[in-house]
């Protein structure tokens, strides 16, 4: 009998090993290994959860949709540059904390119209977890940083090339036009055999005539670009022929909206092009304020109450008359640039202070002493003497020209990167 129990028992357990055993390996089959990317890999549940994104954001259209599978290669080829990216950010060092993330969400959400508590319903309403979509935008923000750290230290703006920009803007006189554009990227190698570069010629020739027969320009970008931003439907955002790469700016100007433009060919494949829309630049006006200020920093012997209380005391033998403002600056301020000056700080624009001393010079009346405040530098009173506007046109013009120069550069650069990256990277995909 005892036989027959002890038997009976191990059948049991074998059994319970074999669903054990196949429950594993159900998981395994839901979440596999789907890419092998040098040191890291794509899990099959992420290709599956960026391409649920995509057919579920405002770009994709079920009516004219490109297959599942071209859908899935474009997801594969994004995650391949992200965990490149991802593996890149972990050798530089590269980190996000926690405030620098809910700062983040804190904007998405405002970009949305809504607070972060409506944000995280919607998220959670959609099928992602919070969590997830947490990491998703923590994810954005390494990369974004590793792209900008990597590809800003490639490019290179002289100050002659700024004031020939400059000389050259107001010899034209003229506003300059900025164009959203849209892309669809037919990739081909420069080395590539003359016969696949005739093939991709073909291809993107094809494109055009299905764009000129009526088909949307994002499906398209979306089922045939080769380009990072496919997934968006090949929107590059605004740029104005001054920072757009220059390739494109030779056949762009002039172009009304809806156009399209193409085939060019670059070094990388061959560019078909669409004006989405088109608009004029905007005045931008300049404040500044003129203010004078005193600052007690917190030591080992004054304690952080001990400095605002002084300051408190400062402020009211001011307003009572029985000291200047400067002369409290000149024997107590803590800042020797300003201190010798009765603490003036002359003339400055408010997002130049650190952010709680710019909201107390943005909103103090004019002449009146603030109530001592905190910042990184210790504890201040303030008080605005004057504002003013400025016409910063010289400056406005040297930074526009600084920047349009650097964002065509940097346009220009970073698509030689990412292939550059890619193609010194062990990539291979696993055979399901």
């Amino acid at each position: 009998m005892k036989q027959l129990v002890k038997f009976s028992t191990s059948i049991s357990i074998a059994l319970m090993m074999c669903v054990t055993a196949t429950a594993a390996q159900a998981q395994q089959v839901l979440d596999r290994v789907a890419v092998i990317v040098d040191d890291g890999v794509i899990l099959e549940s992420q290709i599956e959860q960026l391409v649920k994104q995509v057919k579920q954001s405002e770009n994709f259209s079920p009516a004219n949709a490109p297959s599942d599978e071209v859908l899935r290669t474009q997801a594969t080829e994004r995650l391949i540059q992200q965990q490149l990216q991802l593996q890149m950010s972990e050798r530089m060092g590269i980190e996000v904390s926690e405030a620098q993330l809910d700062q983040a969400l804190a904007r998405v959400a405002q970009e949305r119209g809504m607070s972060v508590d409506e944000l995280r319903e919607a998220t959670v309403a959609s099928g992602q977890s919070w969590a997830a979509f947490r990491e998703q935008i923590k994810t954005e923000i390494i990369t974004s940083q590793v792209e900008r750290a990597s590809v800003q230290r490639r490019v290179s703006v002289t100050p002659q090339e700024v004031e020939n920009l400059v000389n050259l803007i107001e010899q034209n006189n003229e506003s300059p036009t900025e164009y959203r554009l849209q892309q669809i990227l037919i990739g081909v190698d420069s080395e590539a055999s003359s016969e696949k570069q005739e093939t991709a010629k073909r291809r993107a020739e094809a494109v055009i005539d299905r764009l000129n027969e009526g088909e949307d320009f994002s499906q398209l970008a979306i089922r045939s670009s080769s380009g990072s931003n496919a997934l968006d439907g090949g929107d590059l955002g605004w740029m104005t022929e001054n920072t757009m790469p220059t390739l494109f700016a030779e056949v762009v100007k002039g172009k009304g909206k809806g156009e399209i433009i193409g085939p060019i060919r670059s070094g990388v494949g061959f560019h078909i092009l669409r004006v989405a829309d088109k608009r004029g630049e905007q005045v931008v006006e300049v404040q500044e304020v003129e203010a004078r200020h005193i600052l007690i920093k917190p030591s080992v012997i004054l304690s952080d109450n001990k400095a605002e209380e002084m300051l408190s005391e400062f402020r009211q033998q001011i307003i009572d008359g029985d000291k200047t403002f400067a002369e409290l600056a000149r024997e107590h301020s803590a800042d020797p640039g300003s201190a010798s000056r009765g603490g003036e700080l002359g003339w400055s624009r408010p997002d130049r202070y650190a952010e709680e001393f710019k909201q107390q010079v943005s909103t103090l009346e004019t002449g009146v002493i603030s109530e001592p405040f905190r910042t990184q530098f210790g504890w201040h009173i303030v008080e605005v003497l004057d504002r003013r506007t400025l016409d910063a046109t010289q400056e406005s013009k040297r930074d526009r020209a600084y920047q349009m120069l650097f964002s065509r550069k940097y346009r220009e650069e970073v698509d030689t990167w990412r292939q550059e990256m890619r193609d010194r990277a062990y990539v291979r995909v696993v055979a399901k």
